[in-house]
This record gives structure tokens, sequence and C-alpha cells, in this order.
């Protein structure tokens, strides 16, 4: 039986564009293979049936009730790239009724193109901390950040790409190669984001696991979190493009999922018109076409005109107008939120108002240098440092004492000579690897290096500020002298080229950057101690050199943001235990993996398709599925103190008393869209009203609006001969709802606790503080009939800072979806472990440990039963 399980497609065809409707010239796309096929779903799913928005929906459905048509699809897409106002995405407004330019801005990890902001450890330094309420904390503050300088949409947080393939340009951005680990982080800053009144923006929906030519169960966690606003991809999936794939949108975002926020596009990868709006899509960024700055769009004017002529369902676009308003209400941006201070393109305090609009446009102010940096430093620097993750430490090594001689090699040691933010995006890599490059960045207000933190620890230092090994070192080194060798690897998106990587890791792949395997090599040589630390987007293969007799200690302190040096000193000497675990494997080997994630797809002339022919095993699930032993598996972490796992007890919360939820409840009635086609003077063009050039308006001239309102309003429309041929399958009557959905983020039963889990954990070193990571692994029945990896990852849980001898007790928890499986011929979520028509259930077994490959517990679903000592599964 083909399984879509853990709510990741076994098969997608990716490719960057779909050509089938009204779409922008681009390469010939490789042929979609048999079997895959994007089905139509239609209509769009009214927004508002679900509870926790029913209020939001009324006052947004009031408010757009009172808007012309042209407001109406002017606040559906952006005003055009660089133009007007001062955000990486400005959406239409309509002031005449109160609703202002929403500023819709990057990056994931702080907020972006400004300044008197904290750029915090990126999403997979903060998804190896394992720790929810740092989680939270860096969420809370960043949305404090874009709430203080008026943007009202974080682009964040990044659940896709999920890391499928390891050296995928973006990575770097989510939490870490698992959907479990992505999906709580994710739902986690949702929440802390949007508490402080910012819509968070889940992206990108999906199939984005590689940049050159860019799976659902996170998405599904961050819908649930109630997030307002989701992204699609660039890619396809299943030959249509993600911007207008009705069975994406319509069906698992909108109706399966219950989303009930705004979709928007990726920048520039909006490629149709009526098609994208009959599929779902809500909102157009940043508003043109393919090809920018020449005030064309697909919507704006052309969705105007689409409304009045008949070929959009003016219910359709009521819809999407308000659920562009209802999460402006949602989290209360309608009372006293602040404007926007700040401007993306211009860094001094005045500027080009219209920067795309060169030379024509008026300057004014556009900066306000309002400083939102509070003491989020201190949560940065927490998160940098609870990530920093121990590999390797022989005969403790670490923690070094202030009295050690210290001989530091590589560039990565030392902030770039030219400033932090020298590299426009930070696509360049000559300095400490804070973040990748890209979209997801933002400005550093100061960088922390190491060597400034560790100098002034030690007095005794040198720096060999290069990534060659010195020729001779003066003085030679003794006995007792320790070499500490940075070395990275960067990555970052597309649309930027840094040293010959296209955004994907495409040169050096799994090998460190700058010849850093050959730094650790001859340090080695000419030390007897040698530590390595490494600021990395991802895995590197470190066979080269980690055997060495000499190379004593390695640490990942993966992309720290601006507190690199002072969160690695404290680990470094002892201040504190590292706690990091891998959110990834590193492998002996690429070829441990299969190729259809380790090798990159590419073609010189064409489009090419990628069949995720993996299926569910990614990562350690592969390497489990194989009996392949990675160098370190995913959540692996040393510590400088042990820790003892005792009195673990299982309980059942609530019982599965039936392989399939409850059944769900009918959907809500909502208000019934008015379908009416609109006069055409609500669309016409204001007189004597001055345009900005290339600035893309909703208006059309009257003679245009009158044109396509009289087709519009035709005998022959109305008799149902459309101008515009509709896709096969097309309705227009709302659907009762998929069986698998009911709430935010599916059936609400999937979030039900079945288990509970408690263990003690207590400190049993005797001089070393620290934090323990336990990890929930679950072993599905062994005589079930569906194919699942052998232990999935389903919660985690890290202890406060333990002294010696000091315990605490954790609690884990599994729900329904945790213990099920998609069944693509019931089309549900089914668990094979509830009770069958004997009364009984079949056994899960849910492990606890503190990595993937170091488990110490096992407790039975069945029996309630909890072993230790016991040989793991893998």
């Amino acid at each position: 039986m083909a399984v879509r399980s853990n709510f990741v497609w076994l098969t997608l065809a990716l490719s960057l564009s779909d050509l089938s409707c009204n779409a922008s010239p681009v390469r010939q796309r490789a042929a979609v293979p048999d079997g895959f096929y994007a089905a139509p779903y239609y209509p769009t799913p009214y927004g508002g049936w679900e509870d926790s928005w029913k209020d939001s929906y009324a006052k947004a459905q009031a408010l757009v009730g009172k808007m012309t048509l042209a407001e109406k699809t002017n606040i559906t897409g952006g005003s055009g790239m660089f133009m007007g106002n001062p955000c990486v995405g400005n959406s239409g407004s309509a002031y005449r009724v109160g609703f202002p330019q929403l500023c819709l801005q990057d990056g994931a990890l702080g907020v972006g193109n400004t300044d008197h902001n904290t750029a915090f450890p990126a999403g997979i330094t903060t998804g190896a901390t394992f720790d929810k309420d740092l989680i939270y904390a860096r969420a809370v503050a960043i949305g404090k950040e874009f709430r203080g300088k008026g943007a009202h949409v974080f682009l964040g947080p990044s659940v896709g790409p999920l890391g499928r393939k390891p050296l995928g340009g973006r990575n770097w951005e989510g939490f870490g190669a698992d959907p479990v680990l992505q999906g709580i982080a994710g739902a986690l800053t949702i929440k802390g984001v949007q508490e402080q009144g910012v819509i968070a923006t889940i992206k990108h929906f999906i199939g984005n696991e590689q940049e050159m030519y860019r799976i659902l169960w996170p998405f599904a966690d961050g819908v649930h979190a109630g997030v307002g606003a989701a992204m699609t991809s660039y890619n396809a999936v299943n030959g249509s493009a993600a911007s207008q794939n009705a069975y994406l949108i319509n069906n698992l975002l909108k109706d399966e999922l219950g989303f009930q926020g705004f979709v928007m596009s990726d920048w520039l990868s909006h490629i149709s018109g009526v098609a994208s709006a009959l599929a779902g899509l809500d909102m157009s960024m940043p508003g043109d076409t393919q090809i920018p700055l020449f005030g064309g769009s697909l919507w704006k004017f052309h969705l105007t005109e689409a409304a009045l002529n008949g070929s959009v369902p003016v219910d359709r676009l009521n819809d999407m107008a308000t659920r562009i308003v209802a999460p402006w209400y949602q989290f209360g941006q309608d009372k006293n939120f602040p404007a926007v201070n700040f401007h993306s393109y211009v860094s001094s305090e005045k500027g080009l108002l219209y920067p795309g609009a060169v030379p024509v446009s008026p300057i004014g102010k556009v900066n306000w240098f309002v400083d939102v940096q509070a003491d989020h430093g201190s949560v940065a620097r927490q998160v940098a440092q609870d990530a920093i993750t121990l590999l390797k430490n022989d005969d403790n090594f670490l923690p070094l004492s202030t009295k050690s001689s210290l001989g530091i090699f590589g560039s990565d040691a030392r902030v770039d000579p030219a400033g932090p933010n020298a590299c426009g995006s930070r696509a360049c890599n000559k300095g400490t690897l804070g973040m990748g490059w890209g979209s997801g960045v933002a400005n550093y207000p100061y960088f922390d290096d190491p060597i400034t933190a560790i100098k002034k620890r030690v007095e005794n230092v040198k720096l060999y500020d290069s990534d060659d090994f010195p020729h001779t070192l003066t003085p030679s080194p003794t006995d007792d002298d320790i070499a500490i060798v940075f070395i990275n690897s960067a990555a970052g998106e597309n649309s930027l080229t840094v040293e010959g990587n296209h955004g994907d890791r495409d040169n050096d792949k799994f090998s460190a950057w700058h010849n850093g395997d050959k730094l650790v090599q001859k340090a080695a040589e000419n030390y007897k101690n040698v530590i390595v630390v490494v600021h990395t987007v991802g895995p590197l293969i470190l066979e080269p050199w980690i055997d060495l007799p000499s190379v004593k200690a390695v640490l990942f302190a993966h992309l720290p943001g601006q507190e690199a040096g002072e969160s690695l000193a404290n680990v470094l000497f002892g201040d504190v235990s590292p706690s990091g675990h891998l959110p990834y494997s590193i492998t002996k080997k690429e070829n441990d993996l299969p190729d259809s994630v380790t090798k990159l797809v590419k073609e010189i002339i064409g489009q090419p398709q990628d069949t995720y022919s993996e299926g569910l095993y990614i990562d350690y699930r592969w390497l489990n599925k194989q009996g392949i032993k990675p160098r370190y598996a995913f959540g692996h972490g040393l510590s400088y103190t042990t820790f003892n796992y005792t009195d673990a007890h299982i309980k059942i919360v609530n019982a599965l008393s039936s392989a399939l939820p409850p059944a769900r409840q009918p959907k809500p009635s909502v208000a019934i869209l008015s379908t009416e086609i609109p006069p055409a003077s609500e669309a016409y063009e204001p007189a004597d009203f001055s345009k900005v050039w290339r600035y893309i308006y909703s208006w059309l001239s009257k003679s245009d609006a009158d044109k396509a309102y009289a087709v519009g309003t035709s005998s022959s429309s109305k008799s149902g001969s459309q101008i515009y041929p509709y896709p096969e399958g097309y309705s227009t009557v709302q659907k009762p709802g998929v069986p698998a959905g009911g709430g935010q983020g599916g059936n609400p039963a999937l979030f039900d606790t079945i288990l509970e889990l408690d263990v003690t954990v207590q400190n049993t070193g005797s001089r070393h503080k620290g934090k323990a990571s336990v990890q929930a692994y679950v072993q599905f029945p062994t005589d079930s009939e569906y194919d699942t990896p052998i232990i999935q990852l389903r919660d985690f849980a890290k202890t406060k800072e333990l002294g010696t001898g000091e315990s605490e007790t954790v609690t884990l928890r599994l729900r329904r979806k945790d213990l099920s499986v998609w069944d693509t011929q019931k089309q549900n979520w089914v668990a094979p472990g509830a009770l069958g028509a004997n009364g009984k259930s079949k056994r899960y077994i849910v492990w606890l440990g503190e990595g993937s490959d170091k488990l110490f517990t096992r407790c039975f679903s069945d029996t309630l039963v909890c072993e230790r000592g016991v040989e793991p599964p893998v």
C-alpha cells in the first residue's frame, strides 16, 4: 500500500514553473513522470468557519463590504519591487475605509534590511538547542522587534525546506532535518511572534528542498498554532506550480489543514493570473510579473479586469480580500500598531521614496533609526550558547583553563575586517560565519567574534589570521600548547552566488570551505592538542581528520548570529556545559545517504524533475533502515557532566479506541460571499491623479473598465460561457470538507494527547552544572501493515541547569497524530496500534534517550511498563 505518512508526500515532481495558464515565458520543463498528477480541487474554501477566527472574519467581512472593486484588488497585490514604502513587500491599501498598506518583511532570524535590530542565531542553531523555552523566547523577541519597526508581517518561520537535501542552500533557515523538530519549533515561533501582534508566515509551501530549481507535517503544526499567513514555494509539485496548484492550496492547506489566513506567492514566483486566483492564491508578492520594474502585474489592474469580465468569480475576490484583512484584526493590528519607521533599500535618514522609480522618485525622510534591541542580545547569546554541540571530547580535554597557551587558526575566528555587514545580504564568507546569505538574514548591530572573547580570558593567545597553515610557527609549539582551528561551510539563496556556490553547497559540498580540512590536518601535525570549532549551515564529512590523535575536541557552533564570541567562550572555558544536540546526522561518507538526497538536481538546459524516491527515509531514518552507523547521529551531543535517567513512567491520557479519528463534524456555516459583479465605476482611475512611474495600481481606464463590465454582464456570460476557459474539475459549489480535516491543522482529534511519559533526570557529575535533553522516539507496531521508519522523533524536553546531584522530572507527550500514518486509500490518518475488534491494541514502543543513537529506556503502550538497560532497535 502506498502511504503518505508523516504528512510528507512520497513522490513530488518538481520544476520551476507551470506553463499552463497565462504564464510568463520560461524554459521548457522536463516531462513529469508517469503517475504524478496535480488533481483539481475547486472552488477555494471560504475562510472564517474556525471558532477562534470568527470574530475577526466578521469584522473583516464588514470592512471588505465597504471596499470598492479597485480597493479589493489593490490589497491582494504588492505595489512593485523597490516601489513605494519601505519594506521588501508592500501590499496595496484601502485607506478610504481604514485599511493600511501591510509591511511584509524579511528575515527569518531578525528584522532584515534595517538598523538597531538584533541578528539572532539562525533557525538551524535554534533547533540544535532542543529547548522549547528558548525557541519560544527567541520568537517573542523577534516579534517585538518586528512590531517595534512597524512591520505587520514576519516572513518566517521557514519549515520548508525540511532538510531533505543536506546540501540545500536554505536549510539553515529552518530548524533541522526532522519533521517533528521543525513542527514544534515552527509552531513555537509562530506563537511567540503572533503574541506580539505580528502576523507570522509559514513557508515555503511545499517541496522547496534545494535552491537550484527549488514536505507537510510541520505545516500542519504551524496551521494548528494559528499562523496568519503562508507563502508558496518556487517549485512545481506534480507538474503544477505551487503558486497555482489547486490541490495544494485549496485542498491540503485551506480544506484539510483548515488554514484561515492568506496565501502569498514567494517573490516573483507568481506566474499566472486567473489560474492562481482560482487555485487559492490570495496575495501576489511583490506584485510584479517575473520581469519586474516595468509596472506590469498579473493581478492588480488585471485582476480588476478579470473580476469585471467574469473570469474571476467575485466571491473568490471577496474571500481573498477577507482572508488578508482577517489576520489584521486577529492580531490586533487595527489598534495602535506602530507606523513603519525604516526603509529596506535606503540606509540614510533621507532618500528616494520610490527607489524603483529612479530617476524620477521624490526624496523624503525614510528612516527614523528606532532601536528595538532592548535586552534581546541576552536571548540571542543564550540560544547561541545552548546550541553549541560537543561532538568529541577525548579524555575530558575541555573545558580549557584560562592559563592555556593558545594558537588560533582560520579566518573564521574573527569578524570580517571590512565589517560584519560589508557584503550585502551577507553574500560572502570572509570571517566568522554567523548566518547564511540571502533574504533570510538581518544586519548585525555589532559582531562579538570568537577571537575577541577568547583574548578577554586568556593572556597567551596568538591569532594566525589565515586559512593556510603558516610555514613556520614562532615560537614552536610545546606539548602543552593548544591549537583551536576555526572552519566553516556557508550556503544561501540562489539569487546570489558566493565563491561559485549558487545558493546550494555546489562546490565544496560536504567539505569545509577554504581548505578547512587541510588546515585541521596541518594543525594536528604540529600540535599535540587540537580543538576544532565549526560554524556551518549543515552537516560536513569529518573523516579526513576526526580520528587524528591530536584532535581532542570538536564543537559545532552552527550559525550563532551576532553573539558568536561570548557564547563560545562560555563553553570553551567551562562557564557552562555544552547542551546542544545535532539537528541532523553527520555521515562518514556522502553515499551513506541515497543519491536522491545527496545529489543536487541540475540541468544546463530545461527544468528537471525530482521524484523523492527515498520516501520517508531521510537522515537518521534512512541510516537506521540501511543499518549504516553515522559518525554522529541526529540528536547527538555531549556534556561536561553526566546524567542519569530514572523512574520513567508512561500513562494513557486518551485511549486510542479506533484506528481512525472521529469523523469530521460538518463545517460550520459562514457568510455567503457576494458573487455579483460590481459596477464598472468602482474600477475607474481617479481623475487628475498623478501616477508614480513603475508603481503598480489596481485601477482601469474608464473605457477598459466599461468594456470588461460589458463582457462580464452580457447574456452569454450569465449563461455560463466565460471568456476564460476554467480548468478541468472547476466548480463554484463550496465543498463540505475532506474527511481528514475539521480544524486548524486537520482533524482536532489528531492533536489529542494519547500517551504521557515522565522521567527523572539527575546530574551525576561531580564538577559541572549542565542541562540535559530528553528525546522521545516512537517505534510503530512491528506487525503493522504500514511501512514506517524504525524510530521517529515525536517529542523532546530540556531540563533547567542542574547542579551536581540535582534532579528534575520532565514530561513528554505523544498525540494521536504522532501515533498515526497517512493511508492513501482511506485518505485519512490511521493509528495502527488502536484497539482492534478483539478489544486489544497493538504495541507502540516509546524510546527515551539523549539522541537517536543513544536510547536508554523503552516504554510499552499496552502494558504501561518502562524498562532500562535494554538493547535499542538501532
